[in-house]
């Protein structure tokens, strides 16, 4: 009994005496700045007075968005993505199922009814 209360005082001994390490006070730190004082309150100033500073985004129509297609090919790639016999069939849908396409998609079809025929397509 008296070995596990000597343990217990060296081991809450050692406790104390790596948790009482004080760190060193090195006074208030400098602060760098590149912009003087009278630069600061410009900027300031300039802030506060633009016009439409709280608005907040997208309220003031719409924004610009970069394009990387031409819309006629996003209209058709979408418009045949639409139509295909199995876009919301996995192969999880159903137990040992494999998914394989029986359809001819409705877009590939008139593609081959316009060529049969020799129209245009629209």
């Amino acid at each position: 009994m008296k070995t596990s209360h000597i343990f217990a005082a060296a081991a809450l001994t050692l406790l104390a005496a790596t948790g009482a390490q004080a760190e060193t006070y090195q006074g208030v730190t400098q602060v760098i700045s590149s912009k003087s004082r009278d630069e600061v309150n410009a900027e300031a100033q300039r802030t506060a007075a633009a016009p439409n500073q709280n608005v907040v985004r997208g309220s003031r129509g719409a924004e610009t968005v970069a394009v990387s297609k031409d819309r006629s090919i996003v209209e058709a790639e979408a418009i045949r993505t639409a139509y295909a016999p199995d876009q919301n069939v996995t192969s999880g849908s159903r137990v040992n199922s494999k998914v394989v396409s029986t359809m001819v998609n409705p877009m590939d079809a008139r593609v081959q009814a316009q060529q049969g025929s020799g129209a245009v397509a629209k």
